[in-house]
């Protein structure tokens, strides 16, 4: 097996062709990870549920450990542009509006993304590539309270550690999966819409 260089880099490819083959290789490695776990994926298997040749996949990415930052790397942008979006609408919703959203936004993006929390904790992935994903949503969730109507904003930085707590709530009551999971995300939800409502009201 291929031992790649302890400085190895991931390359970016320059071409339309390559960018579509490199996405398809993140697709598949995403998929693997959900599958198998980090450990547990190789990237023979990664390779070939993309339906390309090995080499192509250390061409871009010559270890396991690069192959899972640049899974994570995108996942996290998707999800900050969805949730910029949140920001752009903020001001026209309600506090209930914005508590439904917000409460189902982890538990969407997961099911879209589903390798990416089992990155977050993998022990190939620097725990910092993590704690900034963590970082960069919380800024992102203070942005979209900050955009909504009359919130206080000596209680924002606060305000956003605990509605990204809740969000998480969502996530791990989502994945009890037990028959009383929907009725517990409504009682989540609900929390969510009087918390907003008193705080911006």
């Amino acid at each position: 097996m291929r031992k790649p260089s302890s400085n190895a880099i991931a390359r970016s490819p320059r071409r339309e062709r390559g960018r579509l083959r490199v996405a398809a290789l993140l697709d598949a490695a995403g998929a693997v990870f959900a599958d198998k776990g980090f450990d547990g994926a190789t990237m023979t298997e990664i390779a070939a549920r993309a339906d390309a040749a090995i080499g192509s996949l250390y061409q871009f990415f010559p270890t396991k450990e690069l192959l899972a930052e640049a899974v994570m790397t995108r996942d996290i942008a998707v999800l900050l542009e969805r949730l910029a979006a949140f920001e752009a609408a903020a001001a026209t919703w309600s506090p209930a509006d914005l508590a439904d959203r917000l409460v189902l936004a982890l538990v969407e993006f997961r099911a879209d993304h589903p390798g990416f929390a089992i990155l977050l904790n993998a022990t190939g992935v620097p725990a910092e590539k993590a704690a900034a994903a963590g970082r960069a949503v919380r800024a992102r969730v203070r942005a979209i309270l900050a955009a909504g109507q009359g919130w206080p904003a000596e209680r924002l930085d606060a305000a956003a550690v605990a509605v990204q707590q809740v969000m998480k709530g969502a996530v791990a009551v989502k994945a009890e999966a037990d028959p009383i999971w929907p009725a517990a995300l409504d009682e989540l939800r609900t929390m969510l819409r009087l918390y907003l409502a008193d705080r911006q009201g």
